[in-house]
């Protein structure tokens, strides 16, 4: 393997590239200036963040090169009904800025799982804590693994990116970056250096728009009937990846529960998800409560959710000029393109590298790194925040706080590399599954989040539960989401005969004559539940999760139901 700029990139993108990466360098050897006093001040930046900067930093971690390269795809190959998930994510910050980040305050918690110690027991906590870090490492992994596939194709060149060995060579490239200047300052280092990575992010996506636009010649009223008519152009190279109906369609209000975004999902799975999200997951929290008070960090996820969807309003615009372009050369005037665009998860990126102009280019990949670093750097403090708190300090007692920092800085090393280890397994899986991006990177997320938000909505509303019931309902959560997964009847179809004669009959009905090969779409046809859509198996996952955390009669724990504020 071989590194090479075989994507094209030219003088000037290297060094906007190497000034972005400069500047975060110098950024965070600047606020590293002066040692964190200790765990807290590492964990936590001494609770005295902005509430502006911690927005900004919510917003950067929730985005994620799923964002950058899912939700382009996403309307590229479909609609704007992404875009209604918002409803979900607006319902939820109201439920976490008034309930949840109050409890955290009012009970000093460096990890938001030291909640549920005051609730249910020691034994709870450390539960939960473990449970966030498995869902952490498998949303996260994701996140690289997706990251990984435009610094592929930057530096080792389009039709290369596309083997395994070069993927996981870019792997290792942006943990080993993530996780070294994550060590320079803790959380406060973090939350600065996603403000300017977010600053770099917003200019390279208006970047990307504005020469869409520019390379569009059509009249805006044109390019609209095109995409409310969804009927693509034959052209050499071009091959129609749209959805039937309307690309301009926002709410879709059927009852189709195959669909994950319709307005009926959106209610009653997105907003759990949100929920889930914003109030459990510390990797979100720990940035809110950086805050001054109760109040300021409410207030930060509050503006960052409302921030965040013109954000992501701009990808989606990008993904709509994106098919415009690509489906309806008709429109742009120019000569049909004479390269492979059938691979939809890279068409953002193959724009950028074949059609951006020199400097342009190195802002759009300043701009890829930027987004990355963003959500691993974070996800990798939160982690190693919770080993610390939870795990180590209970098996530890009495050290110092610079004892404990030191020990944060080893947990950082370590799951940073467990997040690169289980991106490279991500190759994989989701090639096996075959989903959007998108898809694939929110629907991981479920296997923890059910779960906890479970264990944190008993906590907080009733004064049922025990450590007992919690780590039963950690557990239901888990095993409900894993029972709509494909791939899991692919390896359970091998073990029962039934499922394999459901299967074998299916294959021979849709595609008679031809070898049976059980793979996850197969299985969704032979067994048609699986066809559930993802916020549906939050919804059931959490509703079965909570119904067992209740199971038991509270054991001298307390409610916590109190515990609001006005944000």
């Amino acid at each position: 393997m071989t590194l090479s700029l075989a994507a094209g990139l030219a003088v000037a993108d290297v060094v906007i590239v190497a000034l972005y990466l400069g500047i975060i360098l110098i950024s965070g050897i600047w606020l590293a200036r002066r040692e964190p006093a200790g765990a807290e001040e590492y964990f936590l930046g001494g609770r005295r963040m902005p509430v502006w900067a911690v927005a900004i930093s919510v917003v950067a971690s929730s985005l994620s090169v799923a964002t950058f390269l899912g939700v382009p795809q996403q309307a590229y190959s479909g609609n704007l009904t992404y875009l209604s998930t918002n409803i979900g994510g607006l319902l939820a910050v109201l439920v976490v800025a008034y309930f949840f980040i109050p409890a955290f305050y009012k009970h000093s918690c460096t990890s938001i799982y030291e909640l549920l110690e005051h609730r249910f027991g020691p034994g709870a906590k450390q539960a939960s804590s473990l449970a966030f870090m498995v869902g952490r490492l498998l949303a996260s992994g994701v996140r690289v693994f997706i990251a990984a596939i435009p610094l592929a194709m930057v530096l080792f060149g389009i039709d290369q990116s596309k083997e395994p060995g070069y993927i996981v060579g870019a792997i290792v490239i942006l943990s080993a970056v993530a996780v070294g200047y994550t060590l320079i300052g803790g959380i406060a280092s973090v939350i600065w250096t996603d403000v300017i990575q977010t600053v770099v992010l917003i200019i390279a996506v208006l970047a990307a728009v504005w020469v869409l636009l520019t390379r569009i010649e059509a009249p805006t009223t044109e390019i609209i009937h095109a995409l409310q008519a969804n009927a693509a152009a034959t052209a050499p190279g071009s091959a129609s990846t749209a959805a039937q109906g309307s690309k301009l369609l926002i709410f879709d209000f059927s009852t189709d529960l195959t669909k994950s975004f319709t307005v009926l999902a959106a209610v009653v799975g997105w907003s759990l998800l949100n929920m889930a999200s914003y109030g459990t997951d510390h990797d979100m929290v720990q940035r809110c409560l950086t805050c001054k008070s109760a109040i300021k960090g409410s207030r930060s996820v509050i503006i960052a959710i409302f921030s965040g969807i013109p954000v992501v309003a701009l990808f989606m615009l990008i993904g709509l000029l994106l098919w415009v372009f690509y489906q309806r050369p008709d429109l742009t005037g120019g000569a049909p393109i004479t390269y492979d665009i059938a691979m939809t998860d890279r068409v953002f990126t193959t724009f950028i590298l074949q059609e951006l102009p020199a400097g342009l280019r190195g802002l759009m990949v300043a701009g890829i790194f930027a987004v990355a670093l963003g959500s691993l750097n974070s996800a990798i403090t939160a982690m190693a925040a919770t080993s610390v708190k939870d795990f180590y300090a209970h098996a530890v007692p009495g050290k110092s706080d610079r004892h404990y920092m030191i020990a944060g800085r080893w947990a950082t090393i370590g799951w940073g590399v467990a997040l690169a280890g289980f991106a490279c397994l991500c190759i994989v899986w989701q090639k096996y599954e075959n989903r959007t991006l998108i898809d694939f990177a929110l629907g991981v997320m479920t296997y923890a989040y059910s779960g906890l938000l479970a264990v944190f909505l008993s906590a907080l509303f009733t004064k049922r539960g025990s450590t007992a019931s919690v780590i039963a309902a950690l557990i239901t959560g888990f095993l409900v989401v894993l029972y709509f997964n494909p791939t899991f009847w692919v390896g359970m179809s091998k073990l029962i005969p039934s499922i394999v004669e459901s299967t074998r009959q299916t294959a021979q009905t849709l595609n008679p004559g031809k070898p049976v090969v059980v793979d996850a779409e197969l299985i969704k046809e032979a067994l048609p539940f699986l066809k559930l859509a993802s916020p549906y198996h939050m919804l059931i996952a959490t509703i079965a999760a909570f119904v067992v955390c209740q199971s038991v009669k509270g054991t001298g724990g307390r409610s916590l139901e109190k515990t609001k504020t006005p944000a």
